[in-house]
């Protein structure tokens, strides 16, 4: 009787309309145990990056009894099947992997170890030029490939806590003409020099890429690689590139405020809010940035007749391998489930507002350096005046709101807004955000008004 063979979905074609189906794919990274709280309840949770023999890439998360089931069979560059888990769209914020989707899996999983895979590569790289990395949303995750130009000694830094961290800088360039500043953590920062010296090669998998100070500086993940001595063809390439002149090349740098402003503000699509409303719908899985300028009409202060915080505590615990906040909502006794415990704490604001503009008005929710710059005020001044609110009672927010109240109408600001294809209740929908708001530069303003009439008086 003839066997036949086991059909696998490729990783590609995982979504939420395939019900029930079996990938096999190689674990290319493993994530540590971590508990959390939730309510009154305690859980634990991990997670794998899985690669199949047609390149696609996806994260699995393990919870509760799928972590004590699972968690020892998982290892790092070893074969697997796996089916009887669901789908659900990705949040980026914890994935590395390109995948719109991520699998979860619990009990019910069927993860069975298989013979190893030639086919299936043991790490995938999907590399991007500094050239492409200078225009890339943030923040985002990359793999870069770069000739090693410089580096710093080790330093011990310490964080607001007193927690003792130990970092290198190091900065790479490509053939593009571009160089970026690259954080390694820990015992990759404790490297000997020598492996530094002499401007090797090198291969980055997975580096963190965030705004700072109007630059944009990279951080090696902690499930991410750093590989020197590589033979691939896009290190043979830099390599000769390097030796043939690029040496004496000037380079423009990433991660100097100098290079060119707010990244932001160079990747944004000027639009109106009517604009803004037609485009947003449009979206894909790339986050898109828009810049519109508004003039702030009205921000919500009550929900059918309950008054609406707004601010709340966020954690500034550092988040595990860097010295980045965690920033995650904290609950009302302080306690941070992602950290696991009660630590440092800061206000952030959070506010509903209504932009009008000169032929549409919209509703728009910003976050805590937004919302500052439109109400001018700090998350501790507000965190203040509701403090005093709370004490005097009824009426007690008059203050508040009265300093609100002013910044109707004052004056026209420069929003970009950010959007993205979020999920809510399983669903997808498009997420439109502030993430940023200064004030219009008359001039600028002007010359696009004036571009704008040009190109309206060559239509007519």
């Amino acid at each position: 009787m003839a066997i036949v063979e086991q059909t696998f979905l490729p990783i590609a074609e995982l979504s939420a309309y395939h019900n029930k189906w079996t990938i096999k794919a190689r674990v290319t990274n493993k994530s540590n145990l971590r508990t959390f709280k939730k309510g009154m309840n305690e859980g634990k949770v991990m997670s794998v990056d899985l690669l199949d023999a047609m390149g696609g890439e996806i994260r699995a998360t393990f919870f509760n009894s799928g972590v004590d089931k699972f968690y020892d069979t998982l290892q790092q560059g070893k074969c697997f099947t796996f089916s009887g888990g669901s789908t659900r769209i990705a949040n980026k914020q914890y994935t590395t992997c390109n995948h719109r989707y991520e699998l979860i899996f619990d009990k019910q999983a069927v993860v069975e170890p298989v013979a190893d895979d030639a086919t299936i590569e043991a790490i995938k790289f999907n590399f991007v030029t500094m050239k492409v990395l200078a225009t890339k949303n943030l923040p985002c995750s990359v793999d870069l490939c770069g000739i090693i130009t410089s580096f710093k000694p080790t330093q011990s830094v310490n964080t607001k806590e007193g927690v003792e961290l130990l970092k290198r800088d190091i900065t790479i360039v490509d053939d593009t003409g571009m160089s970026f500043r690259i954080t390694l953590w820990g015992d990759r920062a404790k490297m000997e020099d020598s492996v530094f010296d002499g401007h090797p090669a090198v291969v980055f998998k997975s580096v963190s890429v965030k705004e700072w100070k109007d630059s944009r500086q990279g951080s090696l993940q902690m499930g991410g690689d750093i590989i020197f001595d590589s033979k691939m063809d896009e290190v043979l390439r830099l390599q000769q590139w390097w030796s043939n002149g690029g040496a004496s090349q000037d380079m423009v740098s990433l991660s100097d405020p100098s290079a060119g402003g707010d990244s932001r503000q160079r990747n944004t699509t000027a639009t109106t809010l009517a604009g803004l409303r037609v485009a947003a719908e449009k979206v894909s899985h790339e986050p898109e940035l828009f810049s519109v300028v508004a003039r702030l009409a009205l921000v919500q202060t009550t929900k059918q007749g309950v008054s609406t915080p707004l601010h709340y505590m966020a954690c500034q615990e550092p988040k595990e391998g860097t010295n980045l906040p965690c920033n995650k909502r904290l609950s009302e006794d302080g306690f941070c489930a992602s950290c696991n415990r009660v630590g440092k704490s800061t206000p952030k604001c959070t506010l509903r507002c209504r932009f009008i503009d000169f032929e549409d008005q919209t509703w728009l929710t910003s976050f805590h350096e937004a919302t500052s710059r439109i109400i001018d005020m700090t998350g501790d001044q507000v965190r203040s005046l509701e403090l005093a609110a709370a004490e005097k009672g009824e009426g007690g927010r008059e203050e508040l709101e009265a300093a609100i109240r002013n910044k109707y109408f004052a004056k026209p600001m420069n929003l970009t807004v950010r959007a993205k294809m979020d999920s809510y209740n399983g669903e997808p929908r498009t997420n439109v955000t502030v993430i940023d708001a200064r004030p219009v530069s008359k001039a600028d303003h002007g010359r696009q008004m004036l571009k704008d009439i040009n190109s309206l008086l060559a239509g007519a």
